[in-house]
């Protein structure tokens, strides 16, 4: 039965005081924003006249973002590099309330950013920089130590993935064993291709596409309605059991999420996306918002519920957007 707005709003008061830690690749995300009016003479290429400049958490950080923008409170832990990129994203998360005692700051490694450019609310191009992490055995170890500290401090855990090279199962599984000492629930969201083994965490929530090729397997062209696809009911089926996870939350895109969990059928969730503009942190808001709804108590179906309404919300504006609690409530008042 869905609940009501009382019950709604009972959730969401729910998530003050609880706090997770988001373990995962760092990134920093920089938005130039602008107008087109004229093509270079040099190349055929848009001259954008800049306007506005931001810099916001991005990947891993991003998830940290929503949990405190969702009343929730925030700690990260992963590398970032001692360069300016760095040190724009320690300032952004530490000006955001998130906790950076377990960020490890090295100067041996590069701070992934992403620099896209708008104009006219179109992305006209993106611009990495982006060496990935190689983590050598003492700064792996030192990574995990910080992990291990953090998690007596918090109500939940989320492992992000961005395919970085800080998610490495020496640090899932450091992560792992003992969240499930301390009895926290873990969220994970992976990246294409995963291969790793995490046995142990809680929730899963792949997209589609991440699905099939953790099984090794091609997406198919076109889409069925979610619980008559029996392609995608297996996929999600046999991952719900590879991963070991209590549930398993696939993301769907404009068909919303479909649910599998222990002992209950399989339920669609349709989206509840009005508009959609951008899809940059989507994933982060979903595994953010269900794991905060699962570490204040609520059942698998509220949490998918509450992580669907919110990734409607952030789809729908421009830029690596976080939800917030206002938005949320503001869904069913």
């Amino acid at each position: 039965m869905t609940p009501d707005r009382v019950q709604w709003n009972k959730w969401v008061d729910a998530f003050q005081g609880r706090r997770l830690l988001v373990v995962g690749d760092m990134m920093l995300d920089r938005y130039l924003y602008g107008a087109v009016r004229r093509i270079s003479p040099e190349a055929p290429v848009p001259v954008v006249a800049v306007t506005e400049e931001q810099a916001m958490p991005g990947g891993a950080s991003n998830v940290a973002r929503n949990v405190q923008t969702l009343g929730g409170g925030a700690a990260v832990a992963g590398v970032i590099g001692r360069d300016p990129g760095g040190v724009e994203l320690k300032r952004c998360l530490e000006e955001s309330g998130v906790d950076t005692a377990a960020l490890l700051e090295l100067a041996d490694q590069r701070t992934t950013v992403k620099t896209r450019i708008i104009a006219e609310r179109q992305q006209v191009v993106r611009v990495d920089w982006d060496s990935g992490t190689m983590l050598n055995a003492v700064q792996e170890e030192s990574l995990c130590a910080a992990i291990e500290r953090a998690l007596v401090t918090v109500d939940g855990v989320v492992i992000e993935d961005y395919g970085k090279g800080v998610v490495t199962q020496r640090v899932v599984s450091s992560t792992l064993k003992r969240a499930q000492a301390l009895g926290l629930p873990v969220g994970y969201d992976p990246k294409d291709g995963c291969d790793l083994d995490v046995q142990g965490a809680t929730l899963a929530t792949p997209n589609r596409k991440e699905a099939y090729s953790a099984l090794g397997l091609p997406e198919p062209i076109g889409e069925r309605p979610p619980l008559e696809d029996d392609g995608l009911l297996d996929v999600g089926k046999t991952l719900r059991t590879q991963w070991g996870v209590k549930l398993l939350i696939l993301t769907l895109g404009a068909q919303g999420m479909l649910l599998l969990a222990e002992d209950e059928e399989p339920f669609h969730v349709p989206t509840r996306a009005r508009e959609v503009f951008d899809v940059s942190g989507a994933g982060d808001t979903v595994v953010a918002t269900a794991t905060l709804a699962l570490a204040a108590g609520a059942s698998y179906r509220v949490a998918a519920e509450l992580a669907n309404l919110a990734a409607g919300i952030v789809v729908a504006q421009l830029g690596t957007a976080p939800c917030t609690v206002a938005a949320l409530r503001k869904q069913w008042s």
